[in-house]
């Protein structure tokens, strides 16, 4: 006569081993779509920097112009 708890084991991984498959294959179709967001949000992030880097030189020049402005004004 066969073990019970060893047909019941047997069922309990078979569905343990069915589950993670099915969840490996979930990750991998979410890792895919991931990538496929990256790739479309490469020119977000690029115009992203270029506003970023723009604001920053406009700040810039800005207090560099009223430094100037206001060491003529003293002058």
């Amino acid at each position: 006569m066969e073990n019970p708890h060893a047909e019941r084991q047997a069922v309990l991984l078979e569905r343990i081993f069915a589950n993670t498959t099915k969840c490996i294959e979930d990750i991998v179709e979410l890792n895919h779509c991931l990538e496929e967001i990256l790739r479309a949000n490469a020119y977000v992030q690029t115009a992203s920097d270029l506003s970023m880097k723009y604001r920053k030189n406009v700040q810039f020049n800005l207090e560099a112009t009223r430094a100037r402005e206001a060491g003529s004004r003293q002058a």
